[in-house]
């Protein structure tokens, strides 16, 4: 049976990380089936990987993700207003991105600690049954490596997506992704196939159309 999107025929050199990628999908939809919620956390082109997987997520990505009746009936209780939400709104994979928070994360920076600014969201945000998705190419910036200590004490599950050295993230995630390269630009470009791949997964279990 072919993979949804393909990512092995299309990326075979992934096929080295397939064990951890389905591990990774697997857990994220566990996440979302009890309840939880993904978060991200990353630097530089890595946080702009976390806003690419949030908009996968929190929206319809290659299926409409229509409401059900049900949910269009509650909707469209309040009138016109109602009509078009019901309309338009989509099915959503919570998910959030923890390098959007400018002002907590600035305020945090300059009173307490700059390398704590996603373990102090996490630390106030996470719960048993939420998913972190930690990116570093290197595997070692010290942000997301405090980020995953704190998600861990919360009972975080941590998915790591790092390259081919793992760095200090190996052996803290409960799941590490390694692209195979140690080239930075390499590494993220094999971080897009992977985790489009993780959000469809999600999406394909979990919705109709």
């Amino acid at each position: 049976m072919k993979s949804p999107y393909f990512l092995y025929e299309r990326y075979p050199a992934l096929v080295c990380c397939k064990d951890d990628i389905e591990k990774a999908a697997q857990a994220l939809n566990e996440t979302f089936k009890n309840g939880g919620v993904i978060y991200c956390c990353g630097n530089g082109g890595s946080a702009a990987d976390c806003e690419h997987i949030v908009g996968e997520l929190m929206k319809g990505f290659l299926k409409k993700r229509t409401l059900s009746d049900e949910e269009k009936m509650r909707l469209s209780a309040y009138g016109e207003k109602g009509d078009y939400l019901a309309c338009n709104l989509q099915g959503a994979i919570p998910a959030v991105s923890l390098v959007n928070s400018v002002g907590l994360g600035t305020a945090f920076a300059n009173d307490v600690a700059p390398e704590l600014v996603f373990a102090q969201q996490i630390y106030g945000l996470g719960k048993a049954h939420d998913a972190l998705i930690a990116i570093s190419t290197s595997g070692n910036s010290k942000n997301v490596i405090y980020a995953i200590l704190s998600a861990k004490a919360k009972g975080v599950t941590v998915i790591g997506l790092t390259g081919q050295g793992g760095g200090e993230m190996a052996s803290l995630c409960d799941i590490v992704i390694k692209a195979p390269s140690n080239s930075t630009p390499e590494i993220q470009e094999y971080h897009l196939p992977i985790y489009h791949y993780l959000c469809q997964f999600v999406e394909k279990e979990n919705f109709a159309e």
